[in-house]
Parts: structure tokens; sequence; C-alpha cells
């Protein structure tokens, strides 16, 4: 008997010890790796939920994680597409302006450059994502709903990727977790166990709009192929694809069309002079800024329902060269319009 309590003993001391070895772990890497996550702070021009038309400034938030000693920060697309302005928050409460470098909206990723960079910054490694695995502990440090530099551990709970290369550059591939992510949340990084970066928080899958223990990040490895070794064009365009019926309702005279929902200032989009809409409303069941331009074909390339083709459009921009010009054909009440610009130095 006594024999089954000193055992009984030994493991309770065991487990201890194992769960104090894993806190003071992490502790350790939360304090390494907080001073590398940022807050990202923007201004859009959106409508107001209590009202159905009319734009106002508003601020939006998200995180970001710093990856270079030059000032880049990694983030979400989502955060900063259609930004009019952008500023990042550090740990110690200091604001810097940046400005999108580089941004592929179909792999919700996005690069920002710092208009100056203080000293002492400390970027993160971007590791290596394919030698993270279904089970592994990760832990996510951000923003929800504002609470900067909040800690959620977790683990990866799926590996889900595309069967084809979009638009011919790389697959795009998610990391599912269990780790708590809510609004604030997107653009952070989701570290391995090694203090590294893994992913970049991207999104939720939610019926009440809270979590709900779906979280998705983009894996690391995309992230670096897209922005780093492919710099994707920015083109300051917050879009829908219209097709199928909805292309019938807009009255397209082809099968497909980018509705501009919302479109950055100092960006290609003003460039163009494209119009973003301004009236929201529910169209054939879906929620949608309408009375901007509808995108028809960009730089010769027309747009068709197809994800690989309007990765193709994205990938031609990337391509042109500074003072090149390009071309876009919309519609814009009704008729047919063909705007412009000159591409801007890279």
């Amino acid at each position: 008997m006594k024999k089954i309590i000193y055992l009984f003993l030994l493991v309770g001391i065991i487990q201890c010890f194992g769960q104090s070895v894993n806190a003071q772990q992490m502790r350790d890497l939360f304090n390494k790796s907080n001073p590398s996550v940022v807050v990202i702070n923007t201004l859009e021009k959106k409508i107001p939920k209590v009202a159905q038309t009319g734009l106002v400034s508003l601020p939006g938030l998200g995180s970001g994680v710093i990856i270079s000693s030059d000032g880049k920060v990694l983030t979400a697309a989502h955060v900063v597409q259609a930004a009019d302005a952008v500023s990042i928050e550090f740990i110690d409460g200091k604001l810097v302006a940046a400005h999108v470098i580089a941004s592929y909206p179909l792999a919700d990723v996005a690069m920002l450059q710092m208009d100056s960079v203080p000293t002492g910054i400390v970027p993160a490694k971007l590791g290596d994502s394919d030698k993270i695995e279904v089970g592994d502990d990760i832990f996510i440090i951000g923003a929800p709903y504002g609470l900067s530099h909040s800690l959620t551990v977790g683990h990866i709970s799926g590996k889900h990727a595309s069967n084809e290369a979009v638009g011919g550059l790389t697959k795009i591939e998610l990391f599912q977790t269990d780790a708590a992510i809510n609004q604030g949340n997107s653009g952070g990084p989701m570290f391995n166990m090694a203090g590294e970066v893994g992913g970049i928080v991207s999104r939720i899958v939610s019926r009440s709009g809270g979590f709900e223990g779906l979280g998705f990040a983009v894996t690391s490895n995309v992230a670096r192929k897209l922005l780093f070794d492919n710099k994707s064009f920015w083109t300051g365009i917050d879009s829908y694809l219209l097709s199928d019926e909805l292309a019938r309702i807009f009255n397209l005279p082809q099968s497909a069309g980018l509705l501009v929902l919302r479109a950055a200032e100092n960006s290609p989009a003003s460039d163009l002079r494209l119009r973003a809409g301004t009236v929201r409303a529910n169209v054939g069941g879906e929620e949608l800024i309408v009375g901007g331009d509808i995108i028809l074909e960009v730089a010769g390339i027309t747009v068709v329902e197809d994800w690989n083709r309007l990765a193709t459009i994205q990938t031609a921009l990337g391509k042109l060269q500074p003072g090149e010009k390009y071309s876009v054909k919309i519609l814009r009440g009704g008729q047919l319009v063909e705007l412009s610009a000159y591409m801007r130095g890279k």
C-alpha cells in the first residue's frame, strides 16, 4: 500500500515539474518573441453600418510581425489592402508610418515597409512551415479586440493546400489551429516552439462572429514565395468577383467582372482614378457595396471566373516596368470606359 502511495506521489511530482517547465518555456518564448510583434493601425474609407450610403474615414486594426532589420513587416492583406493610411505601433507605444510594398489578396498576405526605422527593432525569424506538422504546439501573439500583445496557445489542427499553383506561383497552403483568434489578431504571427514565424494569421470560421475553435493562418513558406521571391503587386483595390447570376444582375457584357468595393488613396487604383462603391446593398443574397466601377479587363487580360486568371492579372502587373503604360477596361454607369496609368517606380 505504501509503495502505491509513493508511486502516486512520484507521478504527481513529475507532472507538476513538467507543467512548471512548460510554463517557464512558454514565458521565455513569449518574452523573446513579443518585441517583434506590432499593432497595425489603418484609416480607410468605409460606409458606416448605421448608414446605407456615404463614405467616411474609419480606423481599422490588425497585427503584424517585423521580419527584417530594414523595417519590413508581414501582415494579412485584408488588413491593409484598401487602407488610405497605415501606421505601425511598437511594444513601447511608438508609432511609425508605413506603406504597402507587396500584397496577395488571394492568399491574404501582405508586406509593409516602415517609412522610418527606429533603432533597436527586433525582427523575428521566418521559419520553414514544411517542418510544422499537425499536432505541433504553436502560439500566437496579436491584438484581439485591441488588447495588444495578447498570447494564445494551441496546436496545429490541420494543414490544407490547394491542388494547383495559383497563377503559376505557388500552392496556397493554410494551417488550421485551435489557438484562439479574434478580431485584431489578423496579420499577426503564428510561432512554432523555436520562436520562428510559421504562419500569418488570416481569419476564423465562425457562426457567432467570435472564435469557435477554427482559426487559419497562411504558411510562412507561401508568404515567403509570394512576398519576397515574387514581390506580388499591390493594387490598392478591394473587389468582389461578379459572376453567374450577379453578372446578369449587374448587366455585364461578359461572364464576370470585379466590382470595386474600396480603393486606397495614393495607390495604383487612385492613379487609374477608379471609383469605389458608395451604397451598401443586398444583391442576390450577397451584402455588397455597390455604385463603384466594375473591372472587365486589365492589361489586355479579360476577367473571368477563374482564380488562376485573376492571379495571372496580378502577376502581369507585377512584371510591368516603371513608367510603362497599362490600361484597364471598366463598366461605369452602364458605359464601357477605358482608363490608363503609368506604372510606378518599384
